[in-house]
């Protein structure tokens, strides 16, 4: 078949199936003479009549009648999976990578994710826990999360959750013939459980802010960690202070497990997503 002549074959199946052309040309949306000339032109190429027509009514011939039954279904078929494929679009499908910090993806992400998964079977999510700044064109993510005003460069961010809180904590065993840290400075003094950032090769700097005064130490000591949970730990088991979310510790602030300083450096800050 001719792929000029697939609209014509679509000509002859409507005015077959409505035995009018008034009826047909106003299906196809065309009007009633060009109609008539596409039917005309598809018997001339076939050498067969399809079609009887008189001033009141159309009727099939046995040649069309057999065209109407071997070629009209597949047109159906053919209709009906386009159809099927417009449905598709409308429904949201296919693989979503981002990049957060190991705190948004526990707390903020996954959550809201489940429910997204469930309602949608065809979505695929793939969440790459890391610290590090990742260009997120580069490595084709689709989105990425992160800590406060840690934003790459030219990427357009949106706040993704409610303000929370940085505590610098320790055990009081690690306290034990120490002076707490009056001000950020004082943590040179201390030995503090440092986060590595993957991507730059170096340690996450501590962050501070009371008033207008902000302070950013790099801190020093003898732990150093990718994780959250493993900072915990070790400033549980008395190794240092750890800087964590409020939200990962405040469970064992209230059981006396360990001792939060500096909290009037610690404003809110917020997760950020970006893309």
């Amino acid at each position: 078949m001719r792929r000029k002549n697939v609209n014509d074959y679509q000509a002859f199946i409507a005015v077959a199936r409505e035995k009018s052309f008034t009826k047909a040309a106003a299906q196809l949306g065309v009007s009633q003479s060009a109609l008539s000339y596409t039917v005309r032109t598809l018997e001339a190429d076939l050498g067969l009549r399809l079609l009887t027509r008189t001033t009141r009514s159309v009727s099939v011939t046995e040649a069309g009648e057999r065209l109407l039954s071997r070629v009209g279904p597949h047109f159906d078929e053919i209709e009906s999976e386009i159809a099927a494929l417009s449905g598709l679009r409308e429904k949201p499908a296919g693989t979503v990578r981002i990049t957060a910090v190991e705190h948004a993806a526990d707390t903020i992400l996954w959550p809201k994710l489940v429910p997204v998964m469930l309602e949608y079977p065809d979505i695929n999510i793939e969440i790459i826990s890391e610290y590090g700044l990742k260009d997120i064109v580069a490595e084709r993510y689709d989105a990425g999360v992160r800590l406060g005003e840690q934003v790459d460069k030219d990427m357009v961010s949106l706040p993704l959750a409610r303000d929370f809180r940085f505590a610098v904590v320790g055990a009081p065993s690690y306290f034990m013939g120490k002076a707490f840290p009056g001000t950020p400075r004082d943590l040179n003094d201390h030995s503090c459980i440092r986060l590595r950032l993957p991507t730059h090769g170096g340690f996450y700097t501590w962050e501070f802010r009371k008033d207008e005064t902000e302070i950013k130490v790099r801190i020093d000591g003898r732990a150093t960690f990718s994780t959250i949970n493993m900072m915990r730990q070790a400033a549980l088991d008395g190794l240092g202070l750890a800087y964590l979310p409020l939200d990962t510790v405040e469970n064992y602030l209230e059981n006396g497990m360990l001792v939060q300083v500096l909290t009037d450096w610690c404003p809110p800050c917020m997760n950020r997503a970006h893309g």
